[in-house]
């Protein structure tokens, strides 16, 4: 069964992308992630979203939030850029839990900066030189980013299926139209939250104590996010056969009244976080070697993370399509506007 999945999934899934153009590993990763995500969703996810029209979309908007970044508009700086990382080992730092930061980004803030004050010997200082976006003094909100886009997503599904039962053709066209851009958008996110050096307060290199000697000099970043699949030639084509079928996340409640689908990203950055030493020590070792020749096993590695990207992103995907029940505010606007355009006549 599954084999017969990636056999329809690949050859539709191709034909569908092929004029989708793959650029350098900013735009390219982030391009492969949404079409894994695309080629991972089952066969009763709306058909709609598999037009070549809106596969387009999704597959473009993948790299839009790197675009807002590169702007260099201060408001938009400080705005964004924090939500495209979450530096884990922060957090400990802080003397905060993982397991109990609040789901509640604003709530978050308040505490880690009351924490970050009162555990400030574990922190370097600020420098306003490298604080240009006014955010240094956060790990990042990569997490609740995801969950807000999720939000947007489950919400947008709702308001779509409302109008797909009481709207009319233009209303279901411009909500299908607001889905796909969320699908897009999220999409980034989500597969910044599998590159390890997305979920780690060594991003550009191993600072501080380094008894194993990894790498900590400037490119490093820029290598993994950009030079290393370039170099590589890495390809959707290679990826789809390897692609795992999305599963909805559980959205049961939980016995420590965490929001279930937060507890599913920390879960996934966590994850992600567990990859930061091994990537370094792959540096070191050479098969992920800064400017060397690609390998089978550096290869092996980034092909990993970008499947659990796309395989992620289908399943919050998917996840919010089954869970977006019906818009009742909107619904009984559209009711009300439907009988008073075509009222009932009156019994003679």
């Amino acid at each position: 069964m599954k084999l017969l999945f990636r056999s329809v999934v690949s050859s539709a899934l191709l034909a569908a992308m092929a004029p989708a153009a793959l650029h350098a590993w900013g735009q390219q990763g982030h391009e492969i992630v949404n079409q894994v995500a695309l080629a991972s969703l089952p066969a009763d996810f709306p058909a709609w979203v598999h037009a070549p029209a809106n596969t387009d979309r999704i597959i473009f908007l993948a790299g839009e939030p790197d675009r807002w970044r590169s702007s260099k508009d201060e408001i938009m700086e400080h705005a964004t850029a924090p939500d495209h990382h979450f530096d884990v080992e922060e957090i400990a730092d802080a003397g905060m839990d993982l397991a109990t930061i609040p789901e509640y980004r604003y709530e978050f803030a308040v505490q880690f900066a009351a924490a970050r004050a009162a555990h400030e010997g574990n922190f370097r200082p600020i420098e306003p030189k490298y604080n240009a976006d006014h955010t240094a003094g956060f790990p990042g909100f990569l997490p609740w980013a995801i969950v807000e886009d999720y939000g947007r997503l489950r919400i947008g599904f709702s308001i779509l299926k409302t109008y797909e039962k009481y709207g009319t053709a233009g209303e279901v066209e411009n909500a299908r139209a607001n889905v796909v851009d969320i699908m897009g958008i999220m999409g980034h996110f989500v597969g910044d939250g599998s590159q390890p050096l997305h979920v780690t307060k060594y991003f550009y290199g191993w600072t501080g104590a380094n008894p194993n000697g990894f790498i900590n000099r400037g490119g490093w970043h820029g290598w993994i996010d950009s030079g290393f699949i370039a170099k590589a030639g890495i390809t959707l084509g290679e990826l789809l056969p390897k692609v795992e079928p999305a599963a909805p996340l559980e959205v049961a409640p939980r016995p420590d009244g965490r929001d279930p689908v937060f507890a599913a990203v920390m879960d996934y950055l966590v994850a992600t976080n567990q990859q930061v030493v091994p990537l370094y020590q792959m540096e070191a070792a050479g098969p992920l070697r800064m400017n060397g020749p690609p390998t089978a096993e550096g290869r092996a590695f980034i092909d990993a993370d970008l499947l659990r990207a796309g395989e992620m992103l289908g399943s919050l995907w998917l996840t919010a399509w089954r869970q977006a029940g019906p818009d009742y505010y909107l619904k009984s606007d559209l009711v009300r506007r439907n009988e008073a355009a075509h009222p009932t006549a009156p019994t003679p």
